[in-house]
């Protein structure tokens, strides 16, 4: 992928504002699971890599849906990473900063969001000339308020706040002028996958782009 690629991927995520992160137990839901999504005017998945099922789901959701915005998350190794995009993902999102795994993103342009929780991990995420990270854990980190403090000495840095985040709370997150996008798992649960309710998964997906729009009025 080439560097103007990554940054057509990441104002992508930024236009939708809303990243669904999926543990997907079954790889054979993928393709509904994103059709569901899809229908809700959310084309935007983030699989996890928290399940066996992670590398084979993100392969069929890229083979069946070329306009998804599909990223694998909870990426702890730069041999994740390298499998992940084997398989179609568009971009990397780790909870946390290792240096292996953001080196090899980017050799390889592919676009990552690594995870930080302190100032230091910004500067070193800043270091590597990345701007727009993952703050994560969300709310146990301070949420809004640590956003808020955050954004004086980091002013150029963007954040996708992971983890805790929700219905209740998405306005406020999405308030803050150094918020990327928000991610999380309220727009798809497990449960719902492993139920083949997706018609409740298109509902949870549109009432977020309604809060998204109500932000943006």
């Amino acid at each position: 992928m080439k560097r103007e690629g990554v940054s057509v991927t990441l104002d992508r995520i930024a236009e939708l504002a809303l990243i669904p992160v999926i543990r997907i137990e079954d790889a054979r839901d993928a393709q509904d699971l994103a059709a569901a999504l899809t229908a809700a005017g959310l084309p935007q998945i983030e699989i996890t890599f928290r399940t066996a099922a992670a590398e084979d789901a993100i392969r069929h959701i890229a083979s069946a849906f070329p306009d998804v915005v599909l990223g694998a998350g909870t990426v702890l190794s730069a041999d994740q990473a390298r499998r992940a995009v084997g398989a179609g993902a568009q971009f990397v999102v780790s909870p946390g900063f290792n240096p292996h795994t953001v080196d090899w993103c980017l050799e390889h342009q592919v676009p990552i969001i690594p995870g930080v929780a302190t100032p230091t991990e910004i500067e070193m995420a800043l270091d590597k000339g990345l701007k727009i990270l993952k703050f994560f854990p969300a709310e146990v980190l301070g949420g809004v308020r640590m956003l808020k403090a955050l954004s004086g000495p980091y002013g150029d840095v963007k954040f996708v706040p992971t983890g805790g985040v929700n219905a209740r709370n998405l306005a406020d997150y999405l308030g803050l002028a150094n918020v990327h996008a928000c991610a999380g798992s309220w727009l798809a649960p497990s449960d719902r996958i492993s139920a083949g309710a997706f018609d409740a998964i298109t509902e949870l997906a549109r009432q977020g782009l309604s809060l998204v729009q109500q932000c943006r009025r």
